[in-house]
């Protein structure tokens, strides 16, 4: 997509090496891992492009992101292995203040405040896994794969999020069986354990995830973006009185918008709403 298009979409300027960014009808927005010669594995500078984009997408009038892999190989195959002697080359507090990087580009596409679906084909290892968990709806071809592949590059799943994010949508003991093995899953044991939302044909794959994202793109703006705040930081708090506390908020400050009367008029006029976000 050219800069113009991007800017008209209210995204701002961002260099991406190892990823494309796009904005399709609707106000939908589309990352790539583009490395698809390399089953869209990842290399260092990718990690920070994470947070890169996550930052140009963050205010714009986007209301849902489709989470993807170039090619038809791979979501993303993990980390590119072809750089592992840099990581093994790095020092202790080096390697900490690259993992804090890593993490907080994970951490921005999660927080982005409209929803993220993951279209995940082919593998989803290590770092894959981790991008895909921290989506907040996961579409999965029948050819996916799932692994905490960081296992069999001596490291643990306490990497990127995952092990906050897996025991969360599997369970514990899936989640330990999962962490301390690194064997793979596919789509169908994906789907019965929770890991993904649904599956669906390779070839419909992603407009499937598009078509869902439109769908989300219907709603008031103000709704989905405090629907999402509700539902992640619920997961994060053990207090129930705290949660019915933060969802009170969010429904006293809906009331005040401009969309909830105007949603109200639709349905009593028998017509698609109009939504502004203000």
């Amino acid at each position: 997509m050219t800069t113009a298009a991007l800017e008209a979409a209210g995204v701002l300027p961002v260099e991406l090496e190892t990823l494309s960014l796009e904005v399709l009808e609707g106000d939908v927005a589309v990352l790539r891992i583009d490395r698809p010669d390399r089953m869209n594995a990842q290399r260092l500078v990718s990690f920070y492009e994470h947070g890169a984009a996550a930052r140009a997408l963050r205010d714009s009038r986007v209301r849902a992101l489709v989470l993807t892999g170039a090619g038809e190989r791979a979501f993303s195959a993990g980390f590119d292995l072809e750089e592992i002697d840099q990581l093994t080359a790095m020092g202790t507090m080096e390697f900490v203040r690259f993992m804090e990087h890593a993490t907080k580009g994970v951490m921005a596409l999660r927080q982005l405040p409209f929803p993220v679906i993951a279209a995940v084909h082919g593998p989803a290892l290590g770092g894959g896994l981790a991008l895909a968990l921290a989506a907040d709806i996961r579409l999965a071809s029948p050819t996916a794969a799932f692994s905490a592949a960081f296992l069999k590059v001596g490291l643990s799943v306490g990497e990127l999020g995952t092990s906050w994010h897996l025991p969360r949508l599997v369970g514990p003991g899936v989640a330990a069986e999962l962490g301390v093995t690194g064997r793979v899953v596919k789509a169908e044991e994906a789907l019965r354990i929770g890991l993904v939302n649904r599956v669906v044909p390779a070839e419909d794959l992603f407009d499937e995830a598009v078509a869902l994202a439109r769908l989300i793109a219907t709603n008031s703006p103000g709704g989905v973006r405090m629907s999402k705040r509700a539902i992640q930081r619920n997961q994060e708090i053990a207090s129930y009185a705290a949660a019915l506390e933060l969802e009170n908020r969010g429904q006293a400050l809906l009331a005040q918008t401009e969309d909830m009367p105007e949603a109200l008029a639709a349905f009593r006029e028998r017509r698609a709403p109009r939504f502004t976000g203000r």
